[in-house]
């Protein structure tokens, strides 16, 4: 098996609370900012905490059905959640797991700094090239910049 990790950030003038609280615990609120990429996050294990499954299904446009998610860490102190897609159509023959951690901090102008550590493990000796690491990386931040536009449209919302 290879492990691949992969660290980005991105900027946004959302406050780091309000980012959190929109982004990682309202499931609800990616189906409605971006509903052609995702139709659906739903939790089939447990009660949303640490440990329970996610059954996320795709939107129509997707070319895959679905993905489940593990929660492995909820920390809304310290504003970090950690996961583990271990299932889904894009795997194939080529992904045993992703491991994620994003972890939201303030920066000083009022606004957050989003954090995302991504390790890929792959199955036997597959290898993952850059280009494709460089796919998910984007309709992650696509995923994001759809959810901080939301946001800024409303401004009185998750505060």
């Amino acid at each position: 098996m290879g492990i691949i990790t992969h660290e980005s950030e991105v900027t946004t003038s959302i406050p780091p609370t309000k980012l959190f609280n929109a982004f990682i615990l309202d499931d609800k609120l990616i189906p409605k900012a971006l509903p052609q990429a995702i139709k659906s996050v739903e939790i089939i294990e447990g009660d949303g905490g640490v440990g329970s499954i996610k059954l996320i299904t795709f939107g129509e446009g997707s070319q895959y059905k679905s993905a489940k998610h593990r929660v492995d860490k909820l920390d809304k102190d310290n504003l970090i959640y950690g996961y583990t897609v271990i299932e889904g159509d894009a795997f194939k023959d080529v992904i045993d797991k992703v491991c994620y951690v994003v972890k939201i901090e303030g920066c000083g102008d009022g606004g957050s700094v989003c954090k995302t550590s991504s390790t890929y493990h792959t199955k036997g000796d597959v290898a993952i090239t850059e280009e494709q690491i460089n796919a998910g990386k984007e309709k992650a931040l696509q995923m994001f910049k759809a959810i901080e536009a939301y946001l800024l449209a409303h401004p009185d919302a998750y505060n």
